[in-house]
């Protein structure tokens, strides 16, 4: 990537968090006639003890270089928690001009029979969000759980999807949000661009939350889901990181009615087909 668009990239993500944080959030009066969501440029400027112009810069793209002392005040002015600013520094860190060419993502053959031996959901995604194996239990629990499908595209335009997640509002926050940490500054790579351009295309919800910049980790944690024929499950997940994939398994407390469902589910998947682990598109 070259210096210019990094520097696109860190300007772009302070003019999104700068228009989140509002003068009362800041300690400021609101005052009379502002033109502009959140805070104006002058006022981060003046908050984070730099200059307005040199503030204007970097929103602007022409600083590549600013410090670290100079972010760390940013990133208080503009209340960044950890990761985002973490986030922050990473898109302002001096990368070398060439990077190393990354490999498809494959499935190591071990994974595979892990998948086939477990007695829960679980499958395995990569970095954009691309299912690349499966067991029957996942594909039974969501028939988007199979090679082939992209678990962000799918909750964004499938209304099957939609209907799945009991709070799809707060998935579709999570879910764009942990997209655009996996992607980092890593925004030329072919997988990403031809997604990011589909989903900006398709999808309203994408294009208003992608352009608030929110980063987010997403890791284990608990969800309820409506299956169209078992109805509501209450499932924990976990995600377990191999080889530069993840491992993602979906799992109820046993003696639970949500376990007893995933027994039946477990019936229904053993006269179904094991479902065929594919690579995903090649992500250089």
């Amino acid at each position: 990537m070259s210096d210019d668009t990094r520097a696109n990239l860190l300007g772009g993500y302070l003019r999104a968090r700068r228009a989140l944080v509002t003068p009362q959030q800041a300690g400021l009066a609101p005052g009379p006639n502002r033109r502009v969501p959140g805070l104006r440029r002058e006022e981060v400027a003046m908050l984070a003890g730099i200059s307005a112009d040199y503030y204007l810069r970097l929103e602007r793209g022409r600083d590549r270089n600013p410090s670290t002392q100079v972010l760390e005040s940013l990133a208080r002015v503009l209340h960044l928690d950890e990761l985002e600013q973490d986030y922050l520094l990473g898109l302002a860190a001096a990368r070398p001009r060439s990077r190393p060419r990354r490999k498809p993502e494959r499935v190591p053959a071990r994974l595979h029979q892990l998948l086939a031996s477990v007695q829960v959901p679980a499958f395995v995604e990569g970095r954009a969000f691309d299912v690349l194996a499966s067991n029957r239990l996942a594909v039974a629990l969501s028939p988007r759980l199979q090679p082939g499908y992209n678990r962000l595209r799918s909750l964004l335009l499938d209304p099957e999807e939609q209907a799945f997640q009991q709070d799809w509002t707060r998935s579709a926050e999570g879910f764009i949000a942990a997209f655009r940490k996996s992607a980092g500054d890593d925004i030329d790579n072919p997988r990403f661009v031809e997604l990011v351009g589909e989903l900006a295309l398709s999808s309203e919800r994408f294009r208003t939350l992608w352009a608030r910049h929110d980063i987010r980790t997403l890791d284990g944690g608990t969800t309820t889901v409506n299956h169209p024929v078992v109805g509501e499950l209450r499932l924990h997940r976990d995600k377990l990181p191999v080889d530069g994939l993840l491992l993602v398994l979906y799992y109820a407390d046993q003696g639970s009615e949500s376990d007893e469902k995933l027994r039946i589910l477990a019936s229904m998947a053993r006269t179904a087909p094991a479902p065929t682990g594919v690579g995903s598109p090649t992500v250089t």
